[in-house]
């Protein structure tokens, strides 16, 4: 994703754009329980034989054939509610591209690196956006959403209290986009090198928000960045604050965990040296699946849920 012509693409088009459930019966308690933190809340799937496995599907939206592609842990069991983490691709990506990892490292990347951290306790989806990008026309791509976790809820024992999402660029567009308008369907988001560019309809609610973002993004610039980010720093009642932030050329990353935040409501803010690219790494430029850090930060702010 750092070659320069496939950002020349993003630039281009992104000017372009811009002009709860209850336990199933047989399921025991032991199985509904997360590994920590709050008592699982299984969604209908749950004790039933699954009707979806991992591959591509198709699904009727607003009146047009939309597509998602879901991995299902190895070896899953019914009984088992799982969280699930949307992973949204970036303008002129694919769904197949989020959930192989190939245009960074395949396999390493795949759906941002996390299926790898995930180690079989979660369902991915990797939704396709119209045109390869999130317009988001008339809140179509969040009705988009809404259908999919209605099919994956009945289908699949999920953890309805823990769905999360992320995508970077127009990807975190979207991601900020559910936010703002699904805050009480989606436990936390993490919205990397993102913009305002799949709106942002309602916006007042509480969610657990992580902000990752270059300082040199030439595509989507950091002031945006941190405008999102401080909505809801507003939302979670957190202490404003104006996080560290590394220097130029010090290839390196700074993260910032706001104090004061309403109770489940934490903000946090990774800055790191580098423009609009999705796998920084410290010490060196450009893109690594392998030596990122920006994986383990979001699997570690996800997993504290």
């Amino acid at each position: 994703m750092s070659r320069p012509k496939l950002w020349s693409a993003v630039v281009a088009a992104l000017v372009a754009v811009v002009m709860s459930g209850t336990a199933t019966p047989g399921a025991s308690a032991a199985a509904m329980s997360p590994t920590a933190g709050n008592a699982a809340v299984a969604s209908a799937g749950c004790g039933k034989d699954p009707t979806l496995t991992s591959g591509t599907h198709t699904i009727q939206s607003n009146g047009k054939s939309r597509s998602y592609i879901l991995k299902v842990p190895d070896n899953y069991d019914k009984n088992r509610a799982y969280r699930v983490v949307f992973g949204f691709h970036w303008v002129g990506g694919t769904a197949t591209d989020v959930a192989t990892g190939r245009t960074v490292e395949t396999g390493t990347w795949a759906y941002y690196g996390l299926q790898r951290l995930a180690n079989n306790s979660t369902i991915f989806v990797a939704p396709q956006g119209l045109n390869n990008g999130w317009g988001n026309a008339g809140g179509e791509d969040v009705t988009f959403v809404d259908n999919m976790i209605s099919q994956i809820d009945g289908a699949l024992c999920a953890d309805t209290s823990r769905r999360f999402a992320l995508g970077f660029s127009y990807g975190g567009a979207m991601t900020y986009a559910l936010a703002c308008s699904r805050a009480t369907v989606f436990r936390a988001v993490a919205v990397q090198s993102g913009g305002q560019l799949s709106g942002c309809s309602g916006g007042t609610q509480p969610i657990a928000y992580l902000g990752v973002h270059g300082i040199s993004d030439g595509v989507l610039g950091i002031a945006g960045g941190r405008t999102m980010r401080d909505k809801f720093v507003r939302n979670n009642g957190c202490a404003a604050q104006n996080p560290p932030e590394p220097a130029r050329g010090s290839r390196t990353h700074t993260v910032t965990t706001y104090a004061g935040c309403s109770a489940g409501h934490p903000v946090a803010w990774a800055a790191f040296d580098e423009g609009h690219i999705a796998a920084p790494q410290d010490g060196a430029g450009g893109d690594s699946g392998s030596r990122t850090w920006v994986p383990g930060e979001i699997w570690r702010f996800f997993s504290q849920f």
